[in-house]
C-alpha cells in the first residue's frame, strides 16, 4: 500500500493558521512525518504555528525549489512508495500552483500514488474573486519579463487577450518593484483599462482595490516590499 501525497496550503500573511485553514488540514498535518517543502525555515515555522506540540526535530524534510534536479524529485517520493504519507508545503499559499511542488505531484501521478489537494488560501483565486473581473476566462502569467523588449511585448499580449478574448490577466512582480510596476502600467496601457492590486491577502492590512489606470495615475499608494498580485481587465 502506498502512502498519500497531501498538498497542504500554508498561510500567506501573519496570523494563526486556524484563522484561514480548515481544522481538517491541521488534524491531518499532525500525523505526517515526511515533508517536501519549498523553504525549510518557513515550513518549520508554519508547522509549529499549526500545533506547538509538533516535534519538528522528529520530522523528515526534503527541500524542493526551482534549483532541484529532476532525479532528486523522483527520490523524494520514496517514503510514499514505502507506505508513508508525504506533506507538500509551499512557501506561501497553495503548493503546486505556480510552485515547484508541481514536480513532485507529476511524479506521484506517474507512479500511481494518490494525491490529495486540500482547501486553503490562493492569492490567484482570492484576488480574482475580489477584483470584479471575469472569473470564467483568466490567465496567470507569473512574473513579468525583466528585458524591456520582452516586457513591452507582454503588455501588448495582455492587452490583446483582454480585448479579444475577454480574459482577465493576473501577474506578479518582485515586491520592491511594485510601485514602479503600477506607474509603468499607467504609462504603457490605455487609461480606461482596469487594474486591481490585491495586497496582503488574508492579512490584517489586506487591500483589494480596482480602478481605471487613469485614476491609478493620480492616486496615492504604496505597495513596495508588500506581497501583492496584479490583475488587468476592461
Amino acid at each position: 500500500m502506498h502512502g498519500k501525497v497531501y498538498l497542504f496550503p500554508t498561510t500567506m500573511s501573519a496570523g494563526a493558521p486556524a484563522e484561514v485553514l480548515p481544522q481538517r488540514n491541521i488534524d491531518l498535518i499532525r500525523n505526517v512525518r515526511y515533508f517536501v517543502v519549498e523553504e525549510l525555515r518557513t515550513a518549520r515555522r508554519f508547522l509549529k504555528a499549526c500545533d506547538r506540540s509538533i516535534d519538528i526535530d522528529a520530522l523528515n524534510f526534503e527541500v524542493l525549489n526551482e534549483h532541484t534536479p529532476q532525479q532528486d524529485v523522483e527520490a523524494m517520493l520514496r517514503p510514499a512508495l514505502e507506505g508513508n504519507d508525504i506533506g507538500v508545503l509551499s512557501e506561501a499559499g497553495c503548493p503546486a500552483v505556480a510552485d515547484p511542488g508541481a514536480d513532485l505531484v507529476a511524479v506521484a501521478q506517474r507512479r500511481g500514488v494518490e494525491v490529495v489537494p486540500l482547501v486553503g488560501p490562493s492569492s490567484i483565486l482570492l484576488s480574482l474573486m475580489g477584483s470584479g473581473f471575469n472569473g470564467q476566462s483568466f490567465a496567470f502569467t507569473g512574473y513579468l519579463p525583466i528585458d524591456a523588449a520582452k516586457r513591452a511585448e507582454r503588455f501588448k499580449q495582455m492587452e490583446r487577450d483582454i480585448r479579444v478574448r475577454r480574459q482577465t490577466q493576473i501577474f506578479i512582480e518582485t515586491p520592491y518593484r511594485n510601485n514602479r510596476l503600477v506607474a509603468e502600467l499607467c504609462s504603457k496601457l490605455p487609461g480606461e483599462m482596469l487594474l486591481c492590486v490585491a495586497c496582503d491577502i488574508t492579512g490584517q492590512d489586506q487591500s483589494i482595490r480596482t480602478m481605471p489606470l487613469k485614476k491609478w495615475k493620480t492616486s496615492q499608494y504604496n505597495y513596495d516590499k508588500k506581497p501583492s498580485i496584479f490583475l488587468l481587465y476592461s
